[in-house]
């Protein structure tokens, strides 16, 4: 089963040029049940992520505050880079489906963010709760089984 675990909060930042991008920070755990054919994963760390679903950054943090991964993606490339070494992906998603072993809708990862329950490639959204800052989203098909919790402070 796949945690996916925020805690954080949403802020819109001011670029030059007066748009605004979208930003969250807070705590990320991710958890991929195991298949066949993949080992279960796991994860947990502090984020900062920026951006939208075609473009943006997401920086993951040591428990003592250094860097431990860099993703930054555009709609040419995406890209992560843990200490000196640098990957290289044609999307986000390929990137995300290559790091965490199974595909994670981005677009609907932040609509979920931005209060949208919108359900996308077999994930289903509980947003019941999201007054208090917590989404939980989950796919049982096709495997693996995923599920993403999101707390986001106010």
């Amino acid at each position: 089963m796949t945690l996916f675990l925020v805690f954080g909060c949403a802020a819109p930042r001011t670029i030059p040029g007066g748009a605004d991008i979208p930003s969250w920070n807070g705590r990320l755990a991710v958890r991929v049940q195991a298949t066949e054919s993949l080992a279960s994963q796991a994860f947990s760390s502090t984020f900062e992520l920026q951006g939208q679903p075609q473009q943006g950054q997401l920086h993951f943090y040591t428990p003592l505050g250094s860097t431990a991964a860099a993703i930054v993606w555009s709609p040419e490339r995406a890209q992560i880079q843990t200490g000196s070494d640098i990957q290289y992906f044609s999307d986000i998603d390929a990137l995300i489906a290559r790091v965490l072993g199974t595909p994670v809708p981005v677009s609907a990862l932040f609509a979920w963010l931005a209060g949208d329950p919108t359900s996308m490639d077999g994930w289903q959204v509980d947003q019941s709760q999201f007054p208090h800052g917590k989404i939980t989203a989950r796919r049982t098909n096709p495997a693996p089984q995923a599920e993403i919790r999101v707390i986001l402070e106010p």
